[in-house]
């Protein structure tokens, strides 16, 4: 089995899932032994997310979506925002917040889940007023999470022990870009996401009437 990140993989990942016994959970219950809490913290791209949740939709899994108000990527008051929130609800997911440390500003759009975005270690674990946080103790803990970072599994790819049973549960932080767009190393990856935005936003401007011809 190659350990690309790719869709292929990532499939086989939540095979690999379910082949272990493991039930998606959502954030606020739990855990319990066997809990798999699939999260998404979208930095850069809602496009590639909606491609992620169709696909887990697919397989019956569902996860929690963690979208940003403060992104210099996109807008979630644009025609696109709204349309990919509603996107995801439909297929089942929750939608929680990705925040930038302070700001918290849960509205109608969100779950009452929260992730830090680039998150600190003198706050990362701080509870937070009315909402579940992904970094909270009860959620998180270094045995029971592994992260896909900077296109890096920084214990290696969990397949295996997905597979096998081997956690608990678990927490699991999967970037849809990293997955979607393709490459052999982040430099890669997030050139051919920009590569990919230039032609989206070149059929922007032709449907806003701005010719570049």
């Amino acid at each position: 089995m190659s350990c690309s990140f790719d869709l292929a993989h990532y499939r086989e990942l939540l095979e690999a899932a379910n082949t272990g016994g493991y039930r998606f959970a959502h954030f606020g219950d739990g855990p319990e032994p066997g809990d798999l809490f699939l999260r998404h913290d979208v930095d850069v791209s809602l496009a590639a997310a909606v491609t992620m949740a169709e696909l887990e939709a697919e397989l019956d899994v569902t996860a929690t979506y963690l979208l940003m108000t403060e992104s210099v990527f996109y807008n979630l008051a644009s025609s696109e925002g709204v349309d990919a929130i509603k996107r995801l609800r439909e297929l089942g997911h929750a939608v929680g917040l990705h925040a930038v440390h302070p700001n918290v500003a849960l509205d109608d759009r969100f779950d009452p889940i929260v992730s830090w975005h680039n998150p600190r270690p003198e706050y990362m674990t701080d509870e937070i007023p009315g909402a579940v946080t992904a970094y909270g103790t009860r959620h998180f803990s270094p045995e029971t999470y592994r992260s896909d970072s900077n296109q890096h599994w920084r214990s290696g790819c969990p397949h295996d022990d997905l597979r096998a049973g081997a956690f608990p549960w678990l927490q699991i932080l999967v970037h849809p870009a990293i997955w979607v767009y393709p490459g052999e190393t982040m430099g890669e990856t997030m050139r051919a996401l920009v590569e990919a935005e230039k032609k989206r936003r070149l059929e922007q401007l032709a449907a806003d009437g701005i010719h570049v011809d």
